[in-house]
């Protein structure tokens, strides 16, 4: 079991709001209102970690491992959520969510693959850790400052750890779990070539509620994201890269084979794929 080990390493590490968090240091002419409202929509985004837990539960019926992990993610994730509501508690109150802005990210999400859902909440904890790196150099408050610091640095060691449980699947399932890690891959890596950027939040779920059936279009402000990662904290194609470059580098190390390029990887992931059909297994199954 890999859930007694992750819960040293991550207890180790774990941040405490009161005593790590420099609150003392605020300084109210360094956070505006354009600044201050992003931080609300960070607030309630992260919340949305409730959903996305139950959803990891129910689809991972058949292993207590993982769904144990989940006691550690979901406890950090909505710690995420908590701090940032701390912040718009003392020092814009006015901002802070109601409960009723929170309660509208818990719906309902549809089954889908748990290799697929694994490897596109790795490749989301990899986009959240830039996103937020680059918040907290586009902040100019040091309070705040410092909490997207450490919300990314969390995000990187969630990272990890589902890296442990991706490396695991490929033990125990093979190529299945390699068409499924790689087809996602090509999807999240991709992002250059959408209209939107690709994470876990704004992608369509629960087809019975659309057009509200992501994250992002049940916010306050369905709009934010995009305009806060295009105008705000400025997420550029030299950001996006690195995101990208993170993926194909795990990817790599998942493979045990170099990926330089989206490309790549797609080649890999037909070449699993048409194996896996070769061998009578058929493709891995589409996500949601």
């Amino acid at each position: 079991m890999l859930y007694p080990e992750l819960f040293k390493q991550l207890e180790s590490v774990r941040w405490d709001m009161d005593k790590d968090i420099p609150w003392d240091s605020f300084d109210p002419a360094k956070l505006s209102d354009e600044q201050a409202q992003t931080i609300k929509m960070n607030a309630i985004t992260e919340w949305s970690a409730l959903p996305a837990t139950e959803m990891f539960l129910r689809d991972n019926r058949n292993d207590s491992d993982f769904s144990a992990f989940m006691s550690i993610w979901f406890f950090e994730e909505q710690k995420h959520s908590l701090v940032l509501i701390e912040y718009l508690k003392r020092f814009r109150p006015d901002l802070v969510p109601t409960e009723q802005e929170l309660h509208e990210v818990r719906f309902e999400f549809e089954p889908a693959p748990a290799l697929e859902t694994l490897m596109l909440h790795f490749c989301g904890e990899i986009r959240l850790n830039h996103w937020y790196r680059r918040a907290s150099e586009w902040h100019t408050e040091p309070v705040i400052k410092h909490i997207y610091q450490t919300l990314s640095q969390d995000e990187a060691r969630h990272g990890g750890a589902y890296l442990r449980y991706m490396k695991r699947a490929i033990t125990k399932c093979g190529d299945e779990a390699k068409a499924a890690f790689a087809k996602i891959g090509v999807l999240m890596a991709s992002a250059r070539r959408t209209a939107q950027a690709l994470h876990p939040t704004n992608l369509h779920v629960n087809k019975t509620l659309f057009p509200r059936d992501t994250i992002q279009s049940r916010l306050p402000d369905p709009e934010w994201l995009e305009r806060w990662l295009d105008t705000q904290i400025n997420f550029d194609a030299v950001w996006e890269t690195k995101v990208v470059e993170r993926i194909l580098h795990n990817m790599s190390l998942l493979m045990d084979r170099s990926f330089q390029s989206v490309q790549e990887l797609n080649r890999y992931r037909k070449e699993v794929t048409a194996s896996l059909a070769a061998a009578g297994a058929g493709p891995a199954p589409s996500a949601a």
